[in-house]
């Protein structure tokens, strides 16, 4: 019941880890405004933003849950965002809740229950859900290898340079009575016009002032520079200006715990941090080499059943041409063998006419009638014999072909064979290197030795992890470029999508300061250069 509840709270207390140090911060819940109505919903919430993510959220749960804060605060446009890195913050948010992207996996439409842009962004252009799942994805399947952590920090690291994020704005009027608005953050106090809530007109970094006060409802902040003025301004309730001083001294604090060096706590709570990161790469990395050598297999069988095939392709090839050659062989033997015969058969009919004229010759009647018609008779029987001659030399002739085709027949035969064998011999036994020869009879079991894995951090495990975070620094500037060229690249193609009449007065104020060439670093740079002739 709300009773019990309310007792509980009265108990609370929690202690926010944020940056280099540990704020211990004694929330009593009852102390705010606890809504009268049932039920009671609690928003528990990292106060103090630190100035930069990666070096600050030591432990992995603290980062995740800053992420999902962050998350949530850009979507509800509690801190502006521009379009095209809206788009890349979101592929960086699947990344993180899908992990790598694969094509047969995360098909067209995946994105689609997803909350993953600004409403603004959306309403902005004249894109279907389709072209916005469409870009994200794009950059998404470029984030593959990330882990859940690395691809959290990824999107912290671009949103901490949004001009809003960690900046608690309050409505406060100077000392003339102007309407304006204070902003506390990790880096200062910052004096915005109520219209322009990315561009300060005034900064005060935490090293240049030198005392913040307050009496009744009245602000002062005093500079460190004696010769610049004094800022004083009002806001509308005491309890407000309670919370400007509590957000005031916590960030002072730790703004300056962060450069200073790192208690004995912080610096154990990092270096275990350090061991965690490194043993986390070790697993992915053996993972990874697992997940290599399953595929790498999993090739192989595929190449060597591909192979296979190609080798059962060509055995049956082989086999119908050799079935074709004998068939042929037996046809040509036939052939020559009833040639040979037709040659002897004429041969022999030869051998008789020849025979045959002999005879008419030797009993050739000695009639002029007889000897003519004997004479006529011997001309038919030479014709004919002259005839039979050269059929029967055309006949030996043609044997004699019939012969070499049945040799060539016989060779091709032969050449059939032995091709078939050498098929044969490469189908029962395919060379192959020692590595990939003798396939894995369980694919997924690929043992790696695990005694050799045993996770114990000397000194050379520590220095090779420091230049291992030295190199990638020099490639996240390499990659801040690329990245910003991406940016550049997707703004120009979005922009004759958009929508110039819904354009809100915060996306004006952005384009300008891109225009111009400002950031929310150097923007913060110059005005608090020009405190002191502001407050003249």
């Amino acid at each position: 019941d709300r009773a019990s509840i309310i007792a509980r709270c009265q108990r609370a207390k929690t202690a926010i880890k944020v940056g280099g140090g540990i704020a211990a911060s004694n929330i009593i819940v009852l102390d705010h405004d606890v809504p009268t109505e049932e039920p009671v919903t609690f928003h528990f919430l990292a106060k103090f933003y630190p100035e930069n993510a990666e070096e600050e959220l030591v432990q992995e749960i603290t980062q995740h849950l800053f992420f999902l804060q962050v998350k949530k605060q850009i979507l509800d446009e509690k801190i502006y965002c521009p379009p095209e890195a809206s788009v890349l913050l979101a592929s960086y948010a699947v990344q993180a809740k899908y992990g790598d992207y694969d094509p047969n996996v995360h098909k067209r439409g995946f994105l689609a229950q997803e909350e993953l842009l600004p409403k603004r962004v959306i309403n902005l252009y004249q894109m279907t859900p389709e072209m916005w799942e469409e870009r994200i994805t794009a950059w998404y399947a470029e984030h593959r290898g990330r882990a859940r952590d690395e691809a959290e920090m990824e999107y912290l690291k671009i949103a901490q340079d949004l001009e809003m994020y960690g900046v608690n704005y309050f409505a406060i009027r100077n000392k003339k009575g102007t309407e304006l608005l204070l902003g506390v953050d990790a880096l200062g106090l910052h004096i915005y016009d109520p219209d322009n809530r990315l561009t300060p007109k005034i900064s005060f970094p935490w090293n240049e002032i030198r005392n913040i006060s307050y009496s009744d409802k009245e602000f002062t902040i005093k500079p460190l520079d004696k010769k610049i003025d004094v800022f004083k301004f009002n806001s509308s309730k005491l309890r407000v200006n309670k919370l400007i001083l509590q957000l005031c001294i916590g960030n002072h604090d730790l703004f300056m715990r962060r450069r200073k060096a790192d208690s004995l706590e912080v610096q154990q709570m990092k270096a275990q941090a350090r061991e965690e990161k490194a043993r986390k790469q070790m697993e992915r990395q053996r993972l990874a080499r697992e997940k290599q050598m399953r595929e790498e297999a999993e090739r192989t069988r595929d190449e060597l059943e591909r192979r296979l095939m190609q080798l059962k392709e060509e055995a049956t090839m082989a086999n119908e041409a050799l079935m074709r050659s004998e068939e042929t062989a037996d046809l040509l033997a036939e052939k020559a063998q009833i040639t040979e015969e037709e040659a002897k058969l004429l041969a022999q009919k030869a051998a008789e006419a020849e025979q045959e004229m002999q005879r008419i010759k030797a009993t050739a009647i000695r009639t002029e009638e007889e000897k003519r018609l004997m004479e006529q008779k011997v001309l038919e029987a030479e014709m004919l014999a002259l005839k039979m001659a050269e059929e029967s030399e055309r006949r030996a002739k043609e044997a004699d072909q019939l012969k070499q085709d049945l040799q060539e027949a016989r060779e091709s035969e032969r050449r059939a064979k032995q091709k078939l064998l050498e098929i044969t011999s490469k189908s029962s036994y395919t060379p192959m290197n020692s590595s990939t020869t003798a396939l894995p009879t369980d694919l997924p079991s690929f043992n790696l030795i695990s005694e050799s894995l045993s996770f114990d951090f000397k000194d050379t495990d520590m220095k090779r992890l420091s230049m291992e975070i030295e190199k990638e620094k020099v490639e996240y500037m390499e990659k801040s470029k690329h990245l910003q060229e991406q940016l550049n690249e997707l703004k120009t193609e979005i922009e004759a999508l958009k929508l110039k009449e819904r354009e809100t007065a915060l996306d004006i104020l952005h384009n300008e300061n891109a225009s111009r060439g400002n950031s929310k670093h150097n923007t913060i740079k110059k005005v608090s250069e020009g405190s002191s002739l502001y407050l003249a």
